[in-house]
């Protein structure tokens, strides 16, 4: 009788997890809900592997009317399922909550589902495959619903390698049925899927199958359709010998490049370096570069802004026999009219890249061709533009020597140093100690020094901050000696600056340069100032005296600690202002020596 019992309360403890499981899925609270999903793998490990298959997965099967994120999450768990249910042998098992999820009306659903049943089905044995998963494919390619068939197009490509010839001939035939679908949800799945799919189809099939099933897509009524097969030009481009090619190929994108859906054009321009490298510098020459000049001349901006962004990986790409040839009479007269595009992302996205052309066309073509581009992207309207050419400067130095790069760009840079919008200014701060590098000491004391100066009192803050790190790459650069002869003395004295502000710089300042001057200027230059700023009226700058002398004590000896550090803390500490006090006592309690 205690036997039975017994066995009852075993059997009941182990039905437990599931009856908890169906209790949350029925639960009205989302969150619960979608908590218990979540909470499957341990649930699939209490009941073990026989009960995960038999009751857990029916369960779940019969389960899927949810909502979209509770949908969204069990179709990601059972991607990872495979242990639970005993392992490769017995994958199988997830096909049905998967498949049924497939179908669902959400998207995101679908697309996590499928990407799981690409997972389930590598475990599965080449013979499994086609027991189980083929069967899966054919009934969602025939579904009545477009939602099965779009969620097809993505399982094609995990089994064709791993099935036999009569079945590979079937899944080709239901592929371009699909390419073929009335909806154009399916035919947009399926052009998303043709690349992929003709990577593991035999290269006869490709020709025979595939080509005309992209040739038909190229043309389709739907430009969503038409872009996709772009994608897929691509891939196919680079499985085909050059001569077929040419054949195969090349027709169809000639028509999509002049597509009358900018999308597509857009498309186009997007892959363009992708198809060069695929398609071999002859039809390169011969092909991609008069359709290359067509989209950067495009009518819609989109499309010029996305070719003009492509414009240094071309040339890059081309044949260096003929190289300079092409980019100096074909590219760079479209290269000239985009810099004055009236469109401000189009000047943008050829700002980014165009510095990249000098390393490719040479010393003189740059000064003679390149330079005045510069010059005038420097001085566009638009501060993304300036931004744009400043941060790439540094590919043409090599290129034309610093004494151009000083007579001929630096007038515009220091005009932009002083420009009325901060952003602006404080790109050219960022690029100042590569200049600086560049141009060397002389030029910089003579030309650059001021504006240096005058950014360390800059009525934006972010600039002020930025010009402190400023110097001190600029010291790093030149040296402590060249600082203390030409920069130090200068900011010291904003200390007697008026405004507060100004005084709080003097002590960022310090703080920054405390780490390349070493002690003896921290000790003979910086501290006598610091004892000055900690008398200052304006609490602020008491209390950044503290961070300040915190700061710089670890590069001090104790000897100088006990002279020079300690006596403004112990002073600081009995300041009137709480934030002084505290920052104080926290620089006595880490300074070097520590104070009790």
């Amino acid at each position: 009788m205690a036997a039975s019992a017994s066995g009852d309360k075993a059997a009941d403890d182990s039905l437990y997890p599931i009856a908890v499981l169906i209790d949350e899925l029925k639960n009205e609270d989302i969150q619960l809900r979608l908590n218990s999903i979540k909470k499957l793998s341990t649930i699939a490990l209490a009941l073990g592997e026989e009960r995960t298959r038999n009751e857990l997965i029916p369960f779940l099967t019969e389960s899927i009317y949810d909502e979209d994120e509770v949908l969204l999450a069990l179709a990601e768990q059972l991607g990872n399922f495979i242990p639970l249910v005993g392992g490769p042998e017995y994958a199988m098992y997830l096909i049905p909550p998967l498949e049924s999820l497939a179908t669902v009306e959400e998207t995101v659903v679908r697309e996590k589902a499928v990407e799981s049943l690409r997972t389930v089905a590598g475990q599965h044995s080449a013979q499994d495959l086609e027991v189980h998963l083929v069967p899966t494919l054919q009934r969602l390619v025939s579904g009545d619903w477009f939602t099965s068939r779009t969620s097809a197009c993505g399982l094609f490509s995990v089994c064709y390698p791993r099935v036999t010839a009569a079945v590979k001939s079937e899944l080709r035939v239901n592929f371009r049925t699909l390419c073929q679908d009335e909806t154009p949800m399916v035919r947009r799945a399926a052009a998303g899927k043709l690349g992929e799919f003709a990577k593991v189809v035999e290269l006869e099939y490709l020709k025979s199958d595939l080509i005309p099933t992209f040739v038909q897509m190229a043309q389709d009524e739907q430009d969503s359709v038409r872009l996709l097969a772009v994608e897929a030009c691509v891939s196919i481009a680079q499985l085909l010998p050059q001569d077929e090619v040419e054949l195969n190929v090349m027709p169809t994108l000639r028509q999509c490049v002049n597509d009358n859906s900018w999308r597509v054009r857009y498309m186009v321009s997007e892959k363009l370096t992708d198809l060069q490298k695929a398609v071999g510098q002859e039809i390169t020459k011969n092909d991609l570069v008069s359709a290359f000049q067509f989209l950067l001349k495009d009518s819609e901006a989109e499309v010029r802004a996305s070719a003009s962004a492509k414009v240094t990986e071309f040339c890059a790409n081309l044949d260096k026999a003929c190289q300079e040839q092409i980019i100096m009479t074909s590219i760079l007269p479209c290269v000239k009219e985009l810099v004055a595009d009236s469109n401000q992302h189009v000047k943008s996205a050829l700002a980014s890249v165009i510095m990249g052309l000098s390393p490719i066309v040479g010393r003189n073509n740059t000064i003679e061709h390149l330079l005045p581009l510069f010059l005038i992207q420097l001085k566009d309207e638009w501060p993304e533009v300036r931004l744009n050419i400043i941060s790439t400067l540094d590919c043409i130095n090599d290129v034309i020597g610093i004494q151009q790069l000083s007579q001929s760009l630096l007038p515009a840079i220091v005009e932009l140093a002083e420009d009325t919008k901060w952003r602006v200014r404080l790109a050219i701060i960022e690029y100042m100690p590569l200049l600086a590098g560049q141009l060397g000491q002389e030029f910089f004391n003579q030309k650059l020094r001021d504006l240096c100066f005058n950014w360390l009192n800059d009525h934006v803050y972010a600039i002020r901050e930025a010009a402190t790190l400023n110097m001190k790459k600029i010291v790093q650069t030149f040296g402590t000696q060249w600082a203390e002869t030409n920069i130090i003395n200068q900011i010291l004295v904003m200390c007697k600056n008026s405004n507060y502000l100004h005084r709080m710089t003097c002590l960022f300042c310090i703080n920054a340069l405390a780490d390349v001057c070493g002690a003896d200027i921290i000790e003979r230059l910086f501290l006598p100032t610091i004892k000055v700023l900690s008398t200052d009226p304006v609490a602020n700058v008491r209390f950044n005296v503290a961070k300040t002398l915190q700061k710089l004590s670890p590069f001090l000896d104790q000897a100088a600690i006990d002279e020079h550090v300690k006596p403004i803390l112990e002073k600081l500490n009995t300041d009137t202002d709480v934030d002084v006090k505290y920052f104080a006592s926290e620089a006595m309690v880490s300074s070097a020596g520590g104070y009790s």
